[in-house]
């Protein structure tokens, strides 16, 4: 579940009392999870705002883990997944198009990867426009690393590494997220 749309910080201008009373439901049910020893109950939530979090839903939250843009290695796996059942060209060059698209997340990917693959169908549609008389091939070709440099003046990174909501997310992940200032003293004690 997205958090912060249903657990953000209590008591702003335009919260609805509905809203907060749903909020102080569900974090009464929340405390009061029981299980047995041989069964487990995971709550598992993200969020890309989770300074909007209300402090009492923090708490509740044991262990929160930060997740980063993902690093050229991890770009490439998620673009070999994301290409896994397509139709690219044998070199196709992984790795540079891993490097070249630093800042993108997940979901960059997956529409630049979506924008490449529409170059050779719109490729095909045009040559069925000006061939209508006469014979067209009618197979798409292989993608190739240059559509996705086509594709990649039209898509863009979704937010700037060094924007101020990432610099936000890294400032509270060293506040509150797990291996940041709170796990090296717990109890504000200097080590």
């Amino acid at each position: 579940m997205r958090v912060d749309s249903l657990l953000g910080a209590r008591g702003g201008a335009m919260e609805h009392e509905a809203t907060r009373r749903m909020r102080n439901e569900f974090m009464a049910a929340w405390d009061g999870l029981r299980s047995k020893d041989s069964q487990r109950i995971l709550i598992l939530g993200a969020t890309n705002r989770p300074f909007d979090l209300d402090d009492a839903v923090i708490r509740r939250l044991p262990r929160r883990i930060y997740v980063d843009l993902p690093d050229a290695q991890n770009r490439m796996k998620i673009l070999k997944i994301l290409l896994a059942k397509e139709n690219i060209e044998c070199e196709f060059g992984f790795d540079e198009l891993a490097n070249a698209t630093e800042g993108y997340s997940g979901s960059d990917l997956k529409n630049l990867c979506v924008a490449a693959a529409y170059r050779p169908v719109h490729e095909l549609l045009e040559e069925e426009k000006k061939g209508a008389a006469g014979s067209t091939k009618t197979s798409l070709r292989s993608l190739k690393l240059d559509d996705f440099v086509q594709a990649k003046a039209k898509v863009s990174p979704s937010v700037a590494f060094d924007a101020t909501s990432m610099n936000e997310l890294r400032k509270w992940n060293e506040q509150y997220g797990e291996g940041g200032s709170r796990s090296k003293s717990p109890f504000g004690f200097g080590s």
